[in-house]
């Protein structure tokens, strides 16, 4: 078997990987295109208090909200184009660990999508390691 037709084998962990970058890709460009579009609207009674006064905080600061929605459209368009996958995990990387500790300390009823969310980003990045060991070896 040439390397040509080796590479496009499909192999169990390929789809796999290949699932979870579309997915999360999914997720990340629907939601950070309602940041902008509202078209999923929210229901406010639905939260605790802090989490209510969090959201309102992040709101209230004029740039917050445009800048994560932003971030995730990219991040997500990058993930759904397989392209700068690496580079994608790590601008995302920082935004599931907030949504995550959100869920986690402020809204606990919630948490269920963002551990998929979180364990589908610890997938990819593990998958994509080698993109950064470079970044992560001592000198």
């Amino acid at each position: 078997m040439t390397a040509t037709i080796a590479a496009q084998v499909r192999t169990p962990v390929r789809v796999v990987t290949a699932t979870a970058r579309v997915l999360l890709g999914l997720v990340f460009t629907v939601f950070g295109l309602n940041g902008f579009l509202l078209f999923m609207p929210g229901d406010a009674s639905a939260m605790s208090a802090g989490a209510l006064k969090f959201a309102i905080a992040l709101a209230e600061t004029g740039y917050m909200n445009p800048l994560v929605s932003g971030i995730q459209v990219l991040v997500g368009v990058l993930l759904l184009a397989n392209r700068f996958v690496p580079l994608a995990l790590a601008l995302l990387a920082p935004i599931v660990v907030g949504i995550f500790t959100f869920h986690l300390f402020l809204d606990p009823a919630g948490l269920l999508i963002p551990c998929a969310v979180a364990a589908a980003e610890i997938y990819l990045a593990w998958a994509h390691r080698d993109a950064f060991r470079p970044m992560l070896r001592a000198r």
